[in-house]
């Protein structure tokens, strides 16, 4: 069995297929394919809050596509998640019309703080030391997910608008940090020695590079370091030189901002990685409602 996730963020699009695993009372999922095409939609939106006729072309041609891979891959399940740029077009309900209409499929535009229950959903926290209190944070193209898990235990989220992207695009707004960093003190001052958990595409970017053993977490220390080096080169050598993705260059300075930032506020000294992201959990929702207890 086969399920699908798909998610529209600010920078990519992302299709994931995974294989469905039942063992005895179990149900888990193998990544089968992962596509990712960077269509950075929050250009627009953040801009000009609108999605333009050219990336609304090039959005139902992806979406299109993905169709078609649903139906090869006999896929029984899938869940369309947007978020943040499609959040902030005034035309984003025109489009899952659209895409509705031309692709055949289901779109739901989900609000911040669900888009956080659904990057959690992939059950990270499980996998945790559960004495231990956790701050997570999700960087995005357009906004900043913050969670606090607690004895294993969710206690509080909240969405922020600042990304990748919006910084690029110079809309993010000063009171927008303000709120974070109030938010980011009062959890420090109420849960002791956090460590960090960290997701999205930078980061997985940033571990990688940083050469960890596998499942080690990664120092602030260690990060600071790694983003003095990037910031060292032009955007065109962090294409050439380093071999970045054209459309990870960029925003992986303001997104290594954002996680220096608020480690730094919540006295955060390392951070996990676990390589998950919106379509892990996704599928682990698509599990959820098929198989419950």
């Amino acid at each position: 069995m086969r399920y699908a996730a798909i998610d529209i963020g600010s920078n990519a699009v992302r299709l994931l297929i995974a294989d469905v695993i039942q063992n005895n009372k179990t149900v888990s999922f193998k990544k089968n394919t992962l596509i990712r095409v960077p269509l950075r939609l929050g250009d627009d939106a953040f801009l000009d809050k609108l999605i333009s006729p050219n990336k609304t072309e090039e959005l139902i041609k992806t979406m299109v596509a993905f169709r078609n891979l649903i139906d090869v891959y006999k896929v029984s399940d899938y869940m369309a998640c947007a978020t943040s740029a499609m959040r902030e077009a005034s035309n984003g309900s025109l489009l899952v019309a659209k895409i509705k209409s031309e692709a055949g499929l289901d779109l739901e535009i989900v609000e911040g703080q669900r888009e956080a229950n659904i990057i959690y959903a992939s059950h990270i926290e499980q996998s945790l030391d559960r004495k231990k209190n956790y701050l997570y944070i999700d960087v995005g193209g357009g906004s900043t997910e913050l969670s606090v898990f607690s004895n294993g235990e969710l206690i509080s989220s909240r969405s922020f608008n600042l990304g990748g992207i919006r910084i690029l695009d110079n809309q993010d707004k000063d009171e927008t940090w303000a709120e974070m960093k109030d938010w980011v003190k009062n959890v420090a001052q109420s849960y002791k020695n956090l460590s960090g958990i960290g997701t999205g595409g930078n980061i997985n970017k940033l571990y990688k590079m940083a050469e960890v053993k596998d499942g080690s977490p990664l120092t602030f220390t260690k990060l600071r370091e790694l983003y003095s080096y990037l910031n060292s080169f032009s955007l065109k050598d962090r294409i050439n030189v380093l071999g970045l993705n054209q459309d990870r260059a960029d925003v992986i300075i303001p997104a290594s901002e954002i996680y220096l930032t608020v480690m730094k506020w919540g006295g955060v000294k390392q951070i996990f990685v676990p390589r998950v992201g919106l379509v892990d959990g996704i599928i682990q929702l698509l599990i959820d409602k098929n198989f419950p207890d």
